[in-house]
């Protein structure tokens, strides 16, 4: 299964794809989109769609796995980052993909054991899952890995309920 990780925003956008073979994870491909402030919204917003979707089509994931929203204490800034994640989920659903949210606190426990295990300890857990001398940079292409990572961990769960649902 090839997964693509998504960590939104809208000034830089992470991207991560995984393959999960065998409970084995390799690194596929990452990094970041990224839009500079000069720019309006809407065309900010039509560069991360268009980038994604190029992503998208050229490495063919299987799902993708995409991380919510955090409680952010400035409301523009939740607000803008809410359009891109926006653009992010049109982008994954145009391209038919089935699209899995998990908060922070989901991946972290999800790759850690430990919902509140600091970037470091992420970054870490990141090279070890993929068996890499160094951690995907930037941060944001990493914590976008990590959210496949925590798709592919939990996969299997979203397999039996689906199976019970028919």
């Amino acid at each position: 299964m090839r997964i693509i990780g998504i960590d939104p925003g809208y000034a830089i956008l992470g991207y991560g794809l995984v393959d999960l073979n065998a409970n084995k994870f390799s690194l596929v491909e990452c990094g970041v989109i990224t839009t500079e402030t000069s720019q309006a919204m809407p065309e900010r917003l039509k560069i991360l769609y268009g980038r994604l979707m190029e992503i998208i089509s050229e490495f063919q994931p299987d799902a993708a796995s995409v991380e919510e929203l955090f409680f952010n204490n400035n409301a523009k800034t939740a607000i803008k980052v809410g359009e891109a994640r926006g653009a992010v989920i049109l982008a994954c659903a145009n391209s038919g993909l089935d699209i899995y949210e998990y908060t922070p606190l989901q991946i972290k426990q999800a790759l850690s054991g430990y919902g509140r295990a600091d970037k470091k300890q992420m970054q870490q857990l990141v090279k070890t899952y993929l068996n890499l001398d160094e951690t995907p940079k930037p941060d944001d292409a990493a914590d976008a890995v990590a959210a496949a990572i925590c798709h592919g961990n939990s996969a299997g769960y979203y397999d039996k309920i689906g199976k019970a649902k028919r």
